[in-house]
């Protein structure tokens, strides 16, 4: 072997070296990236699924809360209706009255037209 041959071989030797530190130093470059990055999804998944979790437990709690306000309403719905029973019931009484005072009222109006008519033709209902 000649002296030209062994240098050429050192010098790809080198050569090859190198590009093998090159590959090697962009793949940790690209490598640290990728661990960075698959690091930081774990953490936003973990933050995730503690947020789920809060977010399931916070929308019982609030379906319970709802349930309460919708009996609530359901007790005052129901207590207005009631009330407009009771209203209904009270104008009907009120009608019923109405018509029973007008009749007491025809009812002496034509009363005292007799008594009238009978005075005025001069027998009275007595027998005056």
């Amino acid at each position: 072997m000649s002296s030209t041959d062994s240098e050429s071989e050192r010098r790809t030797a080198e050569a090859r070296a190198a590009v093998t530190a090159s590959l090697l130093s962009i793949g940790s470059s690209a490598d640290a990236e990728l661990r960075t990055r698959a690091a930081d999804l774990n953490t936003n998944s973990q933050s995730i699924e503690k947020q789920e979790a809060l977010l399931a437990k916070q929308s019982k709690a609030l379906a319970k809360e709802e349930a309460k306000w919708q009996k609530l309403v359901d007790s005052g719905t129901k207590k207005l209706n009631e009330i407009g029973d009771i209203q209904n019931w009270a104008e009907m009484i009120e009608r019923d009255l109405l018509v029973l005072e007008e009749t007491v009222r025809l009812a002496e109006n034509k009363g005292r037209e007799e008594v009238e008519v009978e005075s005025a033709s001069g027998t009275g209902r007595w027998g005056l």
